[in-house]
């Protein structure tokens, strides 16, 4: 029952070219494989490489001499790589990485039949070819799936937890969900990817049209929404399923992208988002916080009358400091006297002018003294 429900599955989601858009030929002069409609590039290499199916997919490696990442692309729905050759060197070109692209078991001239398993098979074949062929870390590899190319995609992506980033362009969430909004995911269901974005622990940039009428873009936002990792999405307006990568928003977004993922995460994000983030991590105010400040306000509210009180005994203690700088004023004015010899009468009359002034000096000090006094014991008793 598996496998006629496996067979039928098929049949509704794999459209190879058919006939395929080019052919393999061999190079008369160096024996390289060629794509039939391509003039040979040096930076381009056309591969055939055995998968644990037992069938062999045909990829094409593009080199980029100042590359920091690799792109793994897995393609979209009746397309092959005739159709995408000029695509992969553009993009290549633009986001600066090597790129390898490759059809799928029963696509263009990759043998066997298409189905959800063999493709899970082609892109293991392709990234151990990277791995082992190219020398490719995990770390600098970004896994691109399109369309149907989702599936693979995501399998291979819950799998490897060191991946650089994954972009979906027009993803999926099921085979199923895409003809019929079911809530659950069913036995007979492929790429079930619904239940694989969660378990993706790199960066994941999501990029759908807006008017796309093959796949809704409610794919896209809930992958987005269901991603650890969410990076900026692209929500193209107007865009539809097959028309993206004419946009000029695209491949801005895309170099945008990767130049970020290639940073070391502590300096990928930066601005709004990072202040959006410290904001997240600032834990919740208590009630009992606010209660607290609530009562360290009423607090001092009470406190208030003790400003006033400090008030006083500084003007008090700065009446004294002014009433002892006087007489030191008039004690050098009597000794400036007695210097100059003036007469007795004089000196005599001096004497009493100063007494009389220490004397309505001493009593104004008395009197600020005991005003400053019942001043503080009357806000003392209040």
């Amino acid at each position: 029952m598996g496998g006629v429900t496996s067979s039928m599955a098929a049949k509704l989601a794999f459209f190879p070219p058919n006939p395929p858009s080019y052919k393999l030929v061999a190079d008369e002069m160096t024996g390289l494989l060629l794509l039939s409609t391509f003039p040979h590039r040096e930076n381009v290499e056309i591969l055939k490489l055995p998968t644990r199916k037992g069938t062999e997919v045909v990829a094409m490696y593009i080199r980029h001499p100042m590359a920091n990442s690799t792109l793994l692309y897995s393609h979209g729905n009746a397309a092959d790589l005739g159709q995408m050759y000029e695509l992969f060197v553009e993009l290549s070109i633009h986001l600066r990485v090597n790129l390898m692209g490759y059809d799928y078991s029963g696509y263009g001239q990759s043998s066997g039949k298409p189905s959800e398993q063999h493709t899970y098979a082609d892109i293991e074949a392709v990234y151990k070819c990277l791995e082992e062929g190219y020398g490719a870390k995990q770390e600098d590899i970004i896994l691109y799936g399109q369309s149907v190319g989702s599936g693979p995609t995501l399998d291979l992506a819950a799998r490897l937890p060191h991946l650089r980033a994954v972009v979906l362009h027009s993803p999926i969430l099921s085979g199923l969900r895409v003809m019929y909004p079911v809530k659950k995911s069913y036995w007979f269901d492929i790429y079930k990817n619904i239940d694989k974005i969660q378990l993706v622990d790199c960066p994941v940039l999501v990029i759908h049209g807006t008017a796309d009428e093959v796949v809704d873009c409610s794919h896209g936002k809930q992958h987005w929404e269901l991603s650890k990792e969410k990076y900026e999405p692209l929500w193209l307006k107007g865009g539809n399923h097959c028309d993206l990568e004419h946009h000029p928003e695209y491949i801005r977004h895309l170099k945008k992208f990767v130049s970020t993922v290639e940073k070391p995460p502590s300096q990928r994000y930066t601005g709004s988002r990072r202040r959006s983030t410290d904001q997240q991590l600032l834990p919740p105010r208590k009630s009992t916080d606010i209660v607290f400040e609530a009562s360290r306000k009423s607090t001092d509210r009470r406190e208030k009358p003790r400003h006033s009180t400090d008030v006083n005994k500084l003007l008090l203690k700065s009446n004294s400091n002014n009433l002892s700088e006087k007489l030191e004023k008039l004690k050098n004015q009597s000794n400036y006297a007695e210097k100059l010899m003036v007469s007795f009468d004089q000196v005599e009359r001096s004497r009493r002018s100063v007494d009389c002034c220490l004397e309505k000096s001493r009593k104004s000090v008395d009197h600020q003294l005991e005003r400053g006094r019942k001043s503080v014991d009357r806000i003392r008793t209040g």
